[in-house]
């Protein structure tokens, strides 16, 4: 039976036991998706990240949740391009360096390179913002526990995908947020006849005054009771926020975490036509755990 390198990988922090934890296995040859699926499950981490040879870009990558694929992630692409730099499969002794990874939604471009401070710096771009169906607000809100007046007023709750479809949920303040009791039951059917993945929460109120949202993240049937620092769906809130003009800045700095005691920032980078985004590059540190072997 062969035996796999797998690395725990917090990401979206430089301090190791913060951030979001991620698997990742950078030699998967060989994995079939039902062992990948099992791999997943077993580490029990909101995702696992799993590198092959690629025909069409530098590497093929393959996310799982515990319970499912999931088609593009965030944090998981900057635990494995961090991981990927660290082993010298990505080579920064000339600077910094993009690298293409092949996704089930096509091939997207990653940057790596070194921050002021030394430390791995990724920056993932997403895939076209795509706005999507409009939720209902009350039935939203009784999923997670508050009101539908704990909404904020004046903008759609609606799924938004640049990559992975998710729910965007605007609430008044970061003390709604503290006060979510989600009824994961309801939250799934919801995901189900939504089509979202999982329902991303966030207030204009944050921790620190130097950052522009926080935020937090449920996703019911994908095995992730709350995700502590979500990339691929502050990708999704980022446009969001440019089409409703409830931030226009073109780059910023978003937290997620510290209500699950596991803080993390992600920052982010949007272009766009006026009130349209059309693309959104979300990037963030990370730091290695653990590093062991699983026999498959």
């Amino acid at each position: 039976m062969p035996d796999y390198q797998v690395k725990i990988v917090d990401a979206f922090t430089t301090r190791r036991y913060a951030g979001n934890p991620c698997g990742v296995v950078t030699r998967a040859e060989g994995l079939t998706e039902t062992q990948m699926q099992a791999i997943a499950r077993e580490l029990n981490a909101s995702e696992t990240a799993f590198v092959f040879p690629s025909s069409v870009a530098d590497f093929r990558v393959r996310f799982f949740t515990p319970l499912k694929p999931i088609p593009l992630a965030g944090h998981p692409t900057i635990a494995t391009m961090y991981t990927l730099a660290n082993e010298g499969r990505i080579d920064l002794s000339r600077g910094p360096a993009r690298v293409t990874q092949e996704l089930t939604i096509g091939t997207l471009p990653v940057d790596i390179g070194r921050d002021a401070s030394g430390d791995i710096r990724v920056v993932m771009t997403q895939a076209k913002p795509e706005f999507l169906r409009v939720l209902d607000r009350e039935a939203l809100a009784r999923s997670l526990g508050i009101e539908a007046s704990d909404l904020l007023e004046g903008v759609p709750v609606q799924v938004v995908s640049t990559g992975t479809p998710q729910a965007m949920i605007p609430v008044r303040s970061l003390e709604v947020l503290k006060n979510l009791r989600p009824d994961f039951q309801r939250l799934g059917e919801l995901e189900r006849s939504g089509e979202f993945f999982g329902a991303h929460i966030f207030a204009l109120e944050t921790f620190d005054a130097g950052n522009r949202t926080h935020a937090r993240h449920f996703a019911a049937n994908a095995g992730i009771p709350e995700d502590p620092v979500t990339g691929s769906a502050t990708g999704g809130m980022a446009a969001y926020l440019w089409k409703y003009g409830l931030i226009r800045d073109p780059s910023y700095t978003v937290e997620q975490g510290h209500i699950m005691g596991r803080p993390g920032h992600v920052d982010v980078e949007v272009d766009a036509d006026g009130d349209q985004p059309v693309q959104v590059r979300i990037a963030g540190t990370a730091v290695t755990v653990l590093t062991g072997t699983m026999t498959v």
